[in-house]
Parts: structure tokens; C-alpha cells; sequence
């Protein structure tokens, strides 16, 4: 009796997941009788099935990334560039997802596909620069656009596309790069050439200023000295006519300052007239 019943829980055991089955809060079902999709299951929660002649299709209900390989593309002015590109899409219509392509990976390969078809168009429109510069949001936004109406068939939302790099190919990268250090030393060049020439006329200014003011100040030291000698030749002038006597003892004194200072040797003779206030009063 005892393997009897055990036997039976084995076998129930063994049945329950034939038609008894969870559906998680991240995840979607489909059962399929015998290959034909019977019904949809998209809440979370414990259903039924038919045993055997009914399977369970578990689809994502989350944002599921495709990170495409890198492929090569041409652009408008013919350069080759490497792309790299990522896009976000979700299933939407669980059953049109099923009949069109059945799973993941081949969903994925689907949305590689348009994406990339779409892609070649947009860059073969556009400059290199503007796939790496100012239009890279546009492209982006005009190839999500598209692929997003080609692919609503599948039951699939594509919610954006994004290029993760941008690049040259290797054997082109070099030759680029060149070009581009020649150009960057051409530019270097000319900013230093008018940096001189800034630097020489900034110099050529500045001496032509300190010439202006050199001479200016000169000829101001000179008009002060002029008058200043005028003034004492009035002064002296005036002296003189007023007395003639005290203007020669002052003259002289400041000659005996000036030539009888230390270590002077005069040799004169006795009735000189310069030794006249050194001999005695008169």
C-alpha cells in the first residue's frame, strides 16, 4: 500500500508541470497547442494548461538590448567609418512576436538587420563630420524613427538606437591622423607668425613711446636749466648793480670753495688778484 501510494505522488510529481505553471512579474506567455498559439498570458500569477498537447512560450516583458557588431559604412564625402551601434526594444504583441519570429535570437537578428539597412542609408546622406559632430542626434533620431515603423509588424517596440563609437578604419587611421598634425602645425604656425608680428610692432610701439618721452623730458630739463641759469644771471645782475663790492667778495668765496679743496696745490703769484681777500682786508 505504501508504494502504491507513493507511486502516485511520484506521478503527480511528475504531471503537475504538465499543467500547472507561474508566470513572474518580468516575463509573458504564450500556450501553444500542437504549434497553433491558443492564448496569451501577460499577468503575473499561477495558471492552467492542458497536459502534453499544450506548451508554455515564456517571452520577456522587459527592455532587452541588442549590441550590433561592428560594421563598416560609407559617407557622402567616401570615407569609410566603423560604427558601432546599440538599440533598446521590447516585445509589445506577444502573438505577432510568436508568428513572425518565434524567439530572441532571431527577433534580434531582425532588428540588427533593419537597423543596420536603415543606417547605411542615413550615413551615406551625411559628411563625416556631421555623423561625428553636429547631426549625430538627427541621424539617430531619424533612423529610430524608421526602423521603429518597420519592425511594429513583428510585435516588437524599438524604443531607441544609439552609435556607441564612431571610427577609421586601421589601415586609413594613419594617413588621417597625419593630415590632421600636418593641418593642427599649419594653424600653429600661422598663430605664432602673427604672434611675432604682434610682438613686433607691440616692442616697435613701446620704443617709439620711450623716444617721445626721453626727448620730452630732455627738452623740458633743458628749458627748466635755461631758466633756472636765466634767473641767476638776474639775480647775479641784480646783485652786482647794487653792490658791486660785496657781488666780487661772494664770486670769490665760492671760487676758494671750489678750487681750495682737499689735496689742492695752487701755485700763484704774490699780486694775484685771485689771493686779494686772502692776504688781508683792505
Amino acid at each position: 500500500m505504501l508504494q502504491l501510494i507513493g507511486g502516485i505522488i511520484f506521478a503527480a510529481l511528475l504531471l503537475i508541470p504538465q499543467f500547472v505553471f507561474t508566470i513572474g512579474e518580468q516575463e509573458q506567455g504564450i500556450i501553444v497547442q500542437l504549434g497553433d498559439p491558443k492564448r496569451i498570458v501577460q499577468e503575473p500569477g499561477l495558471y492552467f494548461k492542458l497536459p502534453f498537447i499544450q506548451n508554455l512560450v515564456r517571452l520577456e516583458k522587459r527592455i532587452l538590448t541588442t549590441d550590433a557588431r561592428t560594421a563598416e559604412y560609407l559617407t557622402l564625402d567616401k570615407k569609410r567609418v566603423m560604427v558601432d551601434q546599440v538599440s533598446r526594444w521590447r516585445i509589445m504583441q506577444p502573438l505577432d512576436f510568436f508568428r513572425s519570429v518565434r524567439d530572441f535570437e532571431r527577433a534580434q537578428a531582425r532588428v540588427d538587420d533593419n537597423i543596420s539597412a536603415r543606417l547605411r542609408q542615413e550615413i551615406a546622406a551625411h559628411n563625416f563630420l556631421d555623423l561625428v559632430r553636429e547631426k549625430r542626434e538627427e541621424i539617430m533620431t531619424t533612423v529610430t524613427k524608421d526602423v521603429r515603423e518597420t519592425i511594429k509588424s513583428f510585435g516588437i517596440e524599438l524604443i531607441d538606437v544609439r552609435m556607441k563609437q564612431v571610427d577609421l578604419p586601421q589601415e586609413v587611421q594613419a594617413s588621417v591622423f597625419a593630415r590632421m598634425r600636418a593641418e593642427r602645425e599649419r594653424i600653429a604656425k600661422r598663430y605664432r607668425a602673427e604672434g611675432d608680428e604682434r610682438a613686433r610692432e607691440i616692442r616697435a610701439g613701446a620704443d617709439r613711446e620711450r623716444e617721445i618721452l626721453l626727448a620730452t623730458a630732455y627738452e623740458t630739463s633743458q628749458k627748466l636749466s635755461g631758466d633756472g641759469d636765466a634767473q641767476a644771471s638776474a639775480i647775479y645782475a641784480g646783485a652786482f648793480g647794487q653792490d658791486p663790492e660785496f657781488y666780487a667778495f661772494t664770486r670769490r668765496l665760492q671760487a676758494y670753495e671750489k678750487m681750495l679743496g682737499s689735496g689742492t696745490t695752487l701755485v700763484l703769484p704774490q699780486d694775484s688778484e685771485l689771493l686779494r681777500y686772502l692776504q688781508g682786508a683792505r
